[in-house]
């Protein structure tokens, strides 16, 4: 048996595995690459196999770095069924056609660029892929259960096993008989937090003969939530109040600005916060992940079931919250000189909507951007959070006048404790463990702890690296 790791080999994105044994080729994940000048390349120059000889996917959750290239793989050949959970193909419907509208609009942005400064048509980008195929792709989801275990090809067993990260997560746990044996593969996903709102605590996993975990926090720990909250309500009531100013949160569509939505509403149940803040969800992938949230409540934690009764019982006096759908809707929002949260889209702050409210916003004292989500190297977020005096905004230099609020203790990644403390759960040593989905320096940082505190035997993969599985 052999494992290929494609990519999130000493980076964050990328998130693709591909193992083969006897006969069968299966990928686990197909992410594409985010964030700094190499991502495109990387995700033109992806498979670097042969799709048509892929016999299935496995789909550990819908995050675009873990299933983005899905849409690709098919153009490229691949004509196998992709299995994930119910909830991921629910988000996959939308994340997968946004992907590809945004790859349309670079596209084009790129064409009409050559144009006006080459004056002809030579040489013209096509996106990634089209909105028309990510919707094809759709049709090769098959829908599974948490704790199901199902057999995608003879000889191979999965059960995908709640991770605890966003709606649908999964930690996969694959069964490989060959010849006289079966072999035991635990992909962990991305992993969350636990006693973190919304999403349940990561399943605990007993054994693997082979482990592959993330690191995406492996070196560092994340402000506890109370600590967290705490600054949340000093940001938004000293911006809202003391300031008159906006509070603007770039925020991942999925998973974090419903867990944004949570906690604010929590606050002001808890008479935290004012309840006459004007509350805008601008990204209508925010408000159809949402829905599709709503419709899976029964996958969230106890204290969301609470606050959903809360509601129902207090529908009248909840305070003003709009989920803006028409760009129309999205530039009236720039005429609200004070007292509106703003929560939007991308969460890197890379496309989408968000940059517009930042262009109105950062070069506002008054104004206060909070950063909630992990921002990788190369985009305009991750410079925020490296306080650049300045950032480039559709073409223009925007000084950074605004407080910027960086929020750890919202990261829907378990921080190094937390995957300690799951690790620290199996009964048994892997053969061997690989620590991936992290920067260079963090994932070989973290795989020393895991040595030091295990003593497992750990590797710390380079992109395109292959390994034998006795």
């Amino acid at each position: 048996m052999k494992l290929t790791v494609l990519g999130a080999a000493r980076e964050v994105t990328g998130s693709c595995y591909l193992v083969e044994s006897d006969g069968v080729r299966f990928l686990v994940d197909c992410g594409m690459f985010q964030g700094g000048r190499e991502a495109e390349p990387k995700n033109r120059r992806f498979p670097g196999f042969n799709p048509e000889g892929i016999d299935f996917v496995l789909v550990s959750h819908a995050h675009i770095d873990h299933s983005g290239l899905l849409p690709r793989l098919i153009n490229l050949g691949f004509r196998g069924p992709i299995h994930c959970t119910d909830a991921t193909a629910d988000l996959l419907g939308v994340l997968l056609p946004d992907a590809a509208h945004i790859a349309e609009k670079e596209a084009e942005w790129r064409n009409l660029d050559r144009r006006r400064k080459r004056g002809d048509l030579k040489g013209e980008t096509a996106p990634l892929y089209t909105v028309e195929q990510a919707r094809r792709s759709l049709k090769k989801l098959k829908r599974r259960d948490y704790d199901q275990v199902f057999e995608p090809h003879a000889g191979i067993r999965v059960q995908f096993r709640d991770a605890g990260h966003i709606l649908g997560s999964s930690i996969v746990e694959v069964w490989v008989a060959s010849k006289d044996k079966e072999t035991k593969l635990v992909f962990s996903g991305d992993l969350g937090m636990p006693d973190r709102p919304l999403m349940n605590d990561p399943t605990p996993i007993a054994e693997a003969d082979y482990l592959l975990v993330e690191s995406t926090y492996g070196d560092r720990l994340h402000k506890t939530l109370a600590e967290t909250v705490e600054e949340l309500v000093f940001a938004v009531n000293d911006t809202v109040q003391r300031k008159k100013g906006n509070v603007i949160i770039p925020s991942f569509a999925v998973g974090r600005t419903q867990e944004i939505i949570y906690l604010l509403l929590d606050l002001i149940r808890k008479g935290r916060i004012s309840g006459s803040l004007a509350i805008f969800v601008d990204s209508p992938m925010a408000a159809a992940a949402t829905e599709i949230t709503l419709r899976h409540s029964d996958l969230l934690d106890e204290d969301t079931q609470k606050l959903f009764d809360w509601q129902r019982k207090n529908g009248d006096s909840l305070p003003y919250i709009r989920f803006t759908e028409s760009p129309d809707d999205s530039m009236a929002i720039n005429n609200i000189r004070q007292g509106a949260v703003i929560i939007s889209a991308s969460g890197m702050c890379d496309a989408g909507r968000i940059k517009h409210h930042l262009k109105n916003n950062l070069a506002r004292a008054e104004c206060t951007v909070i950063i909630a989500g992990f921002q990788a190297r190369g985009t305009l977020g991750r410079r925020l959070v490296d306080r650049a005096p300045y950032v480039r905004i559709f073409g223009e230099q925007v000084p950074v006048r605004a407080s910027i609020y960086t929020l750890g203790g919202l990261s829907a990644h378990a921080d190094r404790d937390a995957l300690l403390g799951w690790l620290g759960r199996f009964k048994r040593a892997p053969k061997k463990t690989f620590v991936v989905h992290g920067e260079a320096e963090t994932a070989t940082g973290f795989a020393a702890t895991i040595r030091e505190q295990f003593g497992w035997q750990v590797e710390t993969p380079e992109p395109g690296t292959t390994y034998s599985l006795d």
